[in-house]
């Protein structure tokens, strides 16, 4: 097993750390904003308080420091029963008012700035922010301020996203359309070589089978966990149906796959994304490998049978350090000169959203001697009965 890690490689820590925060970008965003960790609740009602508080307290003193001034005691007499009595009235009132106009410019000032930035957002300028503007206060507003922004950071990284996405899309489908269209010609105008032309067009019409399911996949996975599915598996029992399979292929091209999987590991899962996850991992590793060298499959039952860890070691061109992460990106593909392998980089994308979609996590660093080591986490989930039971 201890072949398969890192060697305590730093660059494998810093690439674990960086690939476990990427997919939580929006949580993060959320924990950083004000309020989020250690919100003082009705904070701006205490302010609201203690200002009326003092109004009445400025009041009061007013009123005190007329009786004193005037030498007065209350009641006043008589002949000025009509008179004194205006100017605490008068003290209230000036006082209440101007109490009043600074409490009001207090809190429509930050929220003139919130209606502002809503009203860029629905105008679907998301790189808009409000915090800065707001100032240095600490109340609920603030807070308010903090969540704008974390959504508008959201929104324009999903707007990023998408127009990437598009632009990936056709340009993945543009590829085999063309090719498609020069095979089409070819037969047209050279009537001997239909049959190879047409062996060309149901490969490129596989490629882009592959790649619309591999879209859909994706797609399916982004919508969240209420459209997945709940099977009750043993996924290490799973891991050696695919083993399996990809040592067949391996042999075939003069690669093996050797895979030490001991036990079970029951848990409540889509068994088809589970499936494609490390499917696409294993496969890469097959893929990408050189030829003659040893793919290493590992699994183990961790944290007490909660946690399941599989790491696919592969003798491949490995990867830049700085694409440890950006690997499991959408249409991101490693180096793969040395091999002539080919793909549209969905298959790691898949893998890793499979796993945040059930609470794993997925990560790559160098492995030692060459190559690449992935190594994938899927935590427990008891099945509905089980659950009950133990209630």
């Amino acid at each position: 097993m201890s072949t398969m890690r890192c060697s305590g490689d730093a660059g494998c820590s810093l690439a674990r750390s960086s690939t476990r925060a990427t997919p939580r970008k929006a949580d993060r965003a959320r924990a950083s904003s004000p309020g989020c960790s250690g919100m003082k609740p009705y904070r701006l009602f205490w302010k609201l308080f203690f200002a009326f508080w003092v109004a009445m307290m400025l009041t009061f003193a007013g009123t005190i420091g007329f009786f004193l001034t005037t030498g007065a005691p209350p009641p006043p007499p008589d002949g000025d029963a009509l008179l004194r009595p205006i100017v605490p009235i008068v003290s209230a009132v000036v006082t209440s008012l101007s109490a009043s106009l600074l409490l009001a410019w207090y809190l429509t000032r930050p929220l003139r700035h919130v209606r502002w930035a809503l009203d860029q957002l629905a105008g679907g300028r998301f790189e808009t922010r409000v915090k800065s503007q707001i100032g240095s206060r600490r109340d609920e507003i603030a807070d308010l301020g903090g969540y704008l922004d974390a959504t508008a950071e959201r929104l324009e990284r999903l707007e990023a996203s998408r127009q990437q996405l598009l632009h990936d899309i056709s340009h993945e489908l543009r590829s085999p359309l063309s090719r498609l269209r020069a095979a089409i010609g070819l037969a047209r105008t050279e009537p001997a070589d239909v049959q190879a032309m047409l062996a060309r067009v149901d490969l490129e019409a596989d490629r882009l089978n592959g790649l619309l399911d591999d879209l859909l996949t994706l797609s399916r996975i982004e919508a969240g966990s209420s459209g997945l599915r709940c099977d009750c598996i043993d996924v290490i029992e799973l891991l050696h149906a695919i083993c399996a399979d990809a040592e067949f292929e391996a042999k075939a091209s003069g690669r093996s796959l050797s895979i030490r999987a001991p036990g079970a590991f029951i848990t409540v899962v889509d068994g088809d994304l589970i499936y494609r996850a490390l499917e696409n991992v294993i496969r890469n590793a097959v893929k990408y490998s050189e030829p003659a060298t040893v793919v290493d499959v590992a699994a183990q039952v961790a944290r007490d049978g909660d946690l399941l860890e599989v790491v696919v070691g592969d003798r491949g061109p490995g990867v830049p350090d700085e694409m440890l992460v950006s690997i499991f990106d959408p249409f991101v593909r490693g180096p793969a000169e040395r091999t002539g392998a080919t793909g549209f980089g969905l298959g790691l994308a898949i893998a890793q959203r499979a796993l945040l979609a059930h609470g794993g996590e997925i990560f790559a660093c160098p492995r030692a001697g060459g190559g690449l080591s992935v190594t994938l986490r899927l935590p427990r989930r008891a099945p509905e009965g089980s659950r009950q039971l133990a209630g």
